[in-house]
C-alpha cells in the first residue's frame, strides 16, 4: 500500500478504537488522529516538491509503483509522531514500547530497500517536529472541536 494511504488505515483504527475506549484514551486518540492527517498532508506536499526516487530494488513493487518518491519517509514520520505524541499522552508503557517501535519502523523501510537512510531521517524528524507542534494546539482544537458539534469529545 502506498505510504500515505496507510495513514487514512491508521485515521481509521484510530476512530473505531474511539468507540470502545474509555475518556482517558480518547484525549490521545484526538491528537493522533488530527496528527496523522495532518503530517500525511505535509509528508505529500514534500514528497510532490522534491520528487526523489525510490532506491532501485526488486521488493515494495507496490510502492514504488504507487508512490514513486521516498523523500521524506511517511512510515518514520507517522511512527515518531505517534511515539512523541505517546510520551506526552499516553502511559509509560506504551510511550516505551512507542520509542522502541518507532526506530525499528524506520530502520525496517531501508533494509526493505524502498527509503534511503536521509529519507527515514527526514521522515522522524518531521514527525517529531509536526507532533510537538500539534501538541501545542491541540487544547485550543478540542475548545473548538466541542465548540462546533456541540457536545464534549470525551
Amino acid at each position: 500500500m502506498p505510504t500515505p494511504g496507510d495513514s487514512w488505515f491508521w485515521a481509521a483504527a484510530i476512530i473505531l478504537l474511539w468507540f470502545f475506549s474509555n475518556s482517558a484514551w480518547k484525549q490521545w486518540e484526538v491528537v493522533e488522529f488530527f496528527g496523522i492527517l495532518g503530517l500525511a498532508g505535509v509528508v505529500l506536499a514534500i514528497k510532490f516538491l522534491v520528487r526523489r526516487e525510490r532506491p532501485q530494488g526488486e521488493w515494495g513493487g507496490i510502492y514504488r509503483n504507487t508512490d514513486p518518491h521516498s523523500f521524506p519517509s511517511g512510515h518514520a514520520a507517522r511512527a515518531f509522531l505517534i511515539a512523541v505524541l505517546g510520551s506526552a499522552l499516553a502511559p509509560l508503557w506504551l510511550a516505551t514500547v512507542l520509542w522502541v517501535w518507532a526506530p525499528l519502523v524506520s530502520l525496517a523501510r531501508v533494509a526493505m530497500g524502498v527509503h534511503y537512510l536521509s529519507d527515514v531521517i527526514a521522515g522522524a524528524i518531521l514527525g517529531t517536529i509536526v507532533a510537538l507542534i500539534g501538541l501545542q494546539i491541540y487544547p485550543p482544537m478540542i475548545v473548538w472541536l466541542t465548540a462546533l458539534i456541540g457536545f464534549p469529545l470525551w
